[in-house]
C-alpha cells in the first residue's frame, strides 16, 4: 500500500478544516459585517419558499414551533385581545414568544421572526400594564407656544411631544418585559371627522399637531444615531420596540366618518393633511409603515401602488417593510376573500411587503408562490419585500439576540410608569366651562365639605375609562379587567378624612335636592368600543348619561366629566352645567383626575379638536370657512394650583 507523505497529509487536513470553517462561517450572522453585506448573503442563500415565508404573519392562535419551522413564518402577532391565557404573567409572555421563535431557529437558516402586537396607548393587550390615555387626549397635552390663526381670534397653541416620546419609551419596555420587540403603533391618522370609530386613536384633527406627536417613534425605538441615513430603520437595542406607523393614508379623512370607506380629496389634500405624519416618521427611522383598510378617491390603498411603492417608498425613500393591515388584501374586493389570487397579486405588486393573513395562510403561500413561478408576480418584487423585512430583523438585533430573558419583567405595570401615565392624564385634561363670567369659578373644587354626590355612568368604572383595545380588542366596561384606580376611587383619596363621599350612578332628582350635598361630581360619557363598532352618526352621550346631568346639576352646584373618544353632542345641557372637564379616555390612573380636579395642579389641556354644537355641522375642522364651533380648537380654561 502507497504511503501518504507526512507533508501532503498535513496539507490536505489544513485544506479540509479551512473548508469547514468557511462552511460554518456565514456573514449574515456575523454583527461585524456592514448591513446591506448581511442581507445580500442570506438572500443568497435563500430558496423561493423561504423567501415568501418572510414575508408571512399569522396569528398567534394558529401559530406553533412546528408550523414556524414547516412553513418558514417570518411574523407572529396578536390580534386585539390574543393572549397565551387569561391575566397571562409577563413570564407566560415570554415563553410563548420564545417557544414560537425555537421553531424558527431550528429551520436551515435559521431566520428569527418578528412579534408584534397593539399597543396603542401602552401595552394595553396586558394583564397589569400601564395603560396610558389614548391619542385624543395626548394631542391635548401642551408645552411649546406657536399662534393659530382661527376666524379672526388668535389662541396660543402648544403640544408635549417630550410627554409623548417618554411614553413611548415607557412602552416600549412594558412591551419588551413580555418578550415582545414589535408594536403597531404609532396611529397617526388626522381625524377630520369625529364620527369616525378610530378617532381616539388619532392626536388631532390638525396635521401639524398629529407631526410632532410623531416624537413617540424614537421614544418607541431609541434616537438616531449623528448622522444615520434617514429613511433606514433604526431601533437601539433590546429595551426598545420596532414601531409601525399606521394607517397610510387617508384613514382619517372618510365620508361621514365611516370607518374603511372612501377619503375623497385632492392629491394636494391628501399629502398636505394626511401625509406629513408620515414624513417625519421616516426622517425619524420608523421601521414598519401599515396600510390603511380605506380608499383614496375610490381606489383602495391596499392596492395603490403609486402611494405604496411611487410615493412611500421612491419619493420619501423609506427603506423598512409595509405591512397590511388585518385581513387587508382580502378586504380589496367587495365582498372579502371573493377573489383571492386577484387580491394577493394586486397587493403584492402595489409594494406591500408582509401580509397579516393571519389565519389562512396556507391559502397565501401556495397562492403567492403559484403567481412568481407563473411570472405573474415578478421575483424582483419579491426581493424587494425580503430585503425590507431582512434588514429590520438586522438593525433590530433579532439575529444576535433572538430570545427573550426575564430582566426586563419588573417594568410591566411598574409605578414609574404610572406616575407617567397620571401626569399625562393631568395635562389631557380641558376645561370648557368653569362657572358664569360672573361668579366665582367651581373649579378647583374645594378637599374639605360637609358631604359630596359623584354620580354618572363612568365614575367608578375602570374599563369605561380606558375606552377600547384595552385587554380587549372592543374593550371591556366594569372594574375587573386589569389594575388601575378609577375616578371615584381617586376622589375618595384626594379629599379631606372627614368630607363624606356619597356615590349613587344615576339618583333622581328628589333625591339630590334633599340631601344636602356641598356640590357633586357627575361622571358621564361612551362605552368603550373599537374601529367599525365606534361608528356614530349622533354622538349624544349615551342614555342615562343626560338624565343624570340634568337630575344632578338641576339642583346642585355641579362638575361633569365627560369621558369619551371625541367630542360628543353637549349644548343641550352647558347652560345648567357649572364646571365641565373633557377627559377623554384617560386610561387606568384615574387619580390623574382628581389631582386638577381639587387643584393639587392646575388646568393646561387645549383642544385638538374642534368641539361642535351640533352634528349637522359635521365634518368641521379648525381653519374651514364655515366654523362656527361650541368650544374652538385650540380653547381651554386654565386654573392654578391651590396652595397647600
Amino acid at each position: 500500500m502507497a504511503r501518504i507523505p507526512i507533508a501532503l497529509l498535513g496539507l490536505l487536513l489544513f485544506y479540509f478544516w479551512a473548508a469547514m470553517a468557511e462552511a460554518k462561517y456565514m456573514k449574515y450572522k456575523d454583527p461585524k459585517q456592514p448591513l446591506n453585506t448581511r442581507i445580500k448573503d442570506l438572500m443568497s442563500r435563500m430558496t423561493l419558499e423561504e423567501k415568501i415565508g418572510q414575508m408571512v404573519q399569522i396569528d398567534r392562535t394558529v401559530a406553533s414551533a412546528e408550523v414556524m419551522k414547516k412553513y418558514l413564518i417570518g411574523s407572529i402577532l396578536s390580534g386585539g385581545g390574543s393572549v397565551p391565557a387569561k391575566q397571562a404573567s409577563a413570564e407566560t409572555w415570554i415563553e410563548m414568544v420564545n417557544d414560537f421563535q425555537k421553531g424558527c431557529l431550528s429551520t436551515r437558516l435559521g431566520i428569527p421572526m418578528i412579534y408584534g402586537i397593539d399597543a396603542v396607548h401602552g401595552h394595553n393587550n396586558v394583564y397589569k400594564a400601564t395603560i396610558f390615555p389614548h391619542n385624543v387626549g395626548l394631542g391635548a397635552t401642551r408645552q411649546d407656544i406657536e399662534a393659530y390663526l382661527t376666524n379672526n381670534s388668535a389662541f396660543e397653541i402648544s403640544w408635549d411631544p417630550e410627554l409623548v416620546k417618554r411614553i413611548g419609551a415607557a412602552t416600549a419596555l412594558e412591551v419588551r418585559a413580555t418578550g415582545i420587540p414589535y408594536v403597531f403603533a404609532p396611529c397617526i391618522a388626522v381625524c377630520r371627522d369625529p364620527r369616525w370609530g378610530r378617532c381616539f386613536e388619532s392626536y388631532s384633527e390638525d396635521p401639524k399637531v398629529v407631526q410632532a406627536m410623531t416624537e413617540i417613534v424614537p421614544g418607541l425605538q431609541g434616537d438616531l444615531p449623528p448622522g444615520y441615513q434617514k429613511g433606514i430603520p433604526y431601533v437601539a437595542g433590546n429595551k426598545k420596540v420596532a414601531a409601525c406607523a399606521k394607517h397610510y393614508v387617508g384613514d382619517g379623512g372618510t365620508t361621514e366618518g365611516i370607518n374603511e370607506n372612501n377619503t375623497v380629496i385632492s392629491r394636494h389634500g391628501l399629502l398636505s393633511i394626511h401625509m406629513g405624519g408620515y414624513y417625519t416618521s421616516i426622517i425619524k427611522g420608523v421601521s414598519t409603515v401599515m396600510i390603511s383598510y380605506s380608499s383614496w378617491n375610490g381606489k383602495k390603498m391596499h392596492a395603490n401602488q403609486e402611494l405604496i411603492t411611487g410615493f412611500l417608498k421612491n419619493t420619501l425613500r423609506f427603506r423598512g417593510f409595509v405591512i397590511s393591515d388585518w385581513q387587508g388584501i382580502d378586504r380589496i374586493t367587495s365582498p372579502p376573500h371573493a377573489n383571492y389570487s386577484y387580491s394577493i397579486e394586486v397587493g403584492i405588486k402595489a409594494g406591500i411587503d408582509m401580509i397579516m393573513v393571519p389565519y389562512n395562510y396556507t391559502e397565501f403561500i401556495d397562492g403567492l408562490t403559484y403567481q412568481v413561478k407563473s411570472k405573474i408576480i415578478p421575483m424582483s418584487r419579491i426581493d424587494d419585500a425580503v430585503r425590507r423585512i431582512l434588514r429590520v430583523k438586522f438593525v433590530m438585533g433579532l439575529f444576535e439576540s433572538p430570545l427573550a430573558d426575564h430582566s426586563l419583567v419588573h417594568e410591566l405595570g411598574s409605578q414609574v410608569h404610572r406616575e407617567l401615565a397620571r401626569e399625562a392624564v393631568r395635562k389631557s385634561l380641558v376645561l370648557l366651562k368653569n362657572g358664569e363670567p360672573a361668579d366665582k369659578p367651581l373649579l378647583p373644587l374645594p378637599k374639605k365639605a360637609p358631604k359630596i354626590l359623584v354620580a354618572g355612568t363612568h365614575a367608578d368604572n375602570l374599563g369605561n375609562q380606558c375606552g377600547g383595545w384595552t385587554i380587549e380588542w372592543q374593550g371591556l366596561s366594569g372594574n375587573n379587567l386589569t389594575s388601575g384606580t378609577t375616578i371615584l376611587s381617586a376622589i375618595k383619596k384626594t379629599v379631606d378624612p372627614k368630607t363624606k363621599v356619597v356615590y349613587k350612578e344615576n339618583p333622581d332628582l328628589s333625591y339630590v335636592k334633599s340631601s344636602k350635598f356641598s356640590y357633586a361630581i357627575v361622571v358621564v360619557g361612551e362605552p368603550p368600543y373599537a374601529e367599525t363598532f365606534g361608528d356614530n352618526l349622533n354622538l349624544t352621550i349615551p342614555d342615562p348619561g343626560p338624565s343624570i346631568i340634568t337630575n344632578v346639576c338641576g339642583a346642585v352646584k355641579c362638575v361633569v366629566i365627560v369621558i369619551s373618544g371625541r367630542p360628543l353632542v353637549i349644548q343641550p345641557y352647558v347652560d345648567q352645567i357649572d364646571a365641565l372637564v373633557a377627559a377623554w379616555l384617560p386610561g387606568t390612573e384615574g387619580q390623574g383626575v382628581a389631582d386638577v380636579l381639587f387643584g393639587d395642579y392646575g388646568f393646561t389641556g387645549k383642544l385638538s379638536r374642534t368641539w361642535f354644537r351640533t352634528v349637522e355641522q359635521l365634518p368641521m375642522n379648525v381653519g374651514d370657512r364655515h366654523y362656527d364651533p361650541l368650544f374652538p380648537f385650540g380653547f381651554g380654561l386654565t386654573t392654578e394650583p391651590t396652595k397647600a
